[in-house]
């Protein structure tokens, strides 16, 4: 981590004193390099340079996270004349960003935004955005999607922890597993961060429930785990992204199900990692996702559309695999997938 920052360092160093003497940049990068998010918006730095090469010259500008920041990073964008701004990972700044881009014709590809409004509005803002990574919604609604086919045939049950989270992703379980004509055997709202769990797993156990969703926290799934397998219980728990979290005190259970994000490193082109391997830095976090940007950046200047168009209507090959936008300026396919733990790490899993 630390030579991924100092590489970062170096480069934006090089890239906002250099920059300001190139003609014409084909792409901005607006990330957080100052503030609370620095280290992820160096991620994105450290991606986006290693992508577009040597030769490429970049108009690099620090958001900070902010409205102002988004709003003077824009501004940065128009007078350098890039043909795409690649970055964002706040929602102030990209809101502020946003209007300015757009009166200059300059399409955003965002890294990092999840919220649905942001292209969901897109008929009434006509903000050109498109989005690289998951919506606000993408989780609960593959959690819902999943869920219903592997566990059609199974005695599941559906708790949540009381949160916004846990609960938006249960109540979404809950409304599509009814639209398919599933029934649960046992919904609660259990309470969180308790040392056990084995009166709620005893009464999942005398409900039936073979399987169960958390929509909750690494930790107390862990421990419902646990105790399950104390109950002798024969339960499966399967939860959302947050599994991914360090638990303290007690491991996640080998066979414990979660519907998150691939980690991209391991899924992507392995040439790509080795180009990462030989810049001697790391393909962590937003690294991977800024390189495909600049891929997508790049494939889309070499149709003889606008940028914007060619970037509604291709299709882009990409280190992490194969992009496309749909009308809105979201992904056409979810990102979301199904993983197993082994003990050691989560391994995708097939869904029917």
């Amino acid at each position: 981590m630390r030579i991924a920052q100092a590489f970062a360092a170096a480069l934006t160093g090089l890239m906002l004193t250099g920059g300001a003497h190139a003609e014409q940049p084909a792409a901005g990068i607006v990330a957080p390099l100052s503030g609370p998010s620095e280290l992820l918006g160096k991620q994105i730095l450290t991606g986006a340079t290693l992508a577009a090469g040597k030769q490429a010259s970049l108009t690099i500008a620090d958001d900070a996270c902010t409205a102002e920041g988004g709003a003077n990073a824009a501004r940065t964008q128009v007078q350098a004349g890039v043909k795409v701004a690649i970055g964002f990972l706040c929602i102030e700044s990209i809101e502020a960003a946003a209007p300015i881009l757009k009166e200059a014709g300059i399409p955003i590809i965002a890294i990092g935004v999840r919220a649905d409004s942001l292209t969901d509005q897109r008929a009434r803002s006509g903000w050109p955005v498109f989005r690289l990574g998951p919506r606000g919604d993408g989780e609960r609604n593959a959690v819902a999607s999943i869920l219903t086919r592997l566990w059609k045939d199974q005695h599941f049950a559906i708790v949540d922890d009381g949160t916004i989270y846990g609960r938006e992703l249960a109540e979404t379980l809950r409304a599509q597993a009814e639209q398919a004509a599933l029934k649960p055997v046992f919904t609660d709202t259990f309470r969180p961060g308790l040392n056990n769990q084995i009166a709620l797993v005893g009464r999942l156990r005398r409900a039936g429930a073979t399987h169960v969703f958390v929509g909750g926290e690494a930790e107390d799934v862990a421990i419902m785990a646990r105790d399950a397998a104390g109950l002798d219980a024969g339960i499966t728990f399967a939860g959302g992204e947050a599994l991914r979290a360090a638990v303290a005190d007690v491991p996640l259970a080998a066979g414990t199900l979660m519907i998150g994000l691939p980690e991209w490193s391991e899924v992507a082109d392995p040439h790509v990692i080795e180009a990462f391997n030989a810049a001697g830095v790391l393909a962590e976090g937003y690294a991977l996702p800024a390189y495909a940007a600049v891929q997508i950046a790049e494939q889309a200047a070499e149709i003889d559309k606008p940028l914007a168009d060619a970037l509604s209507q291709q299709a882009f090959s990409t280190a992490i695999g194969q992009i496309r936008f749909d009308e809105k300026g979201d992904l056409t396919q979810s990102p979301y997938r199904l993983f197993r733990f082994d003990g050691q790490r989560f391994v995708e899993q097939e869904v029917p």
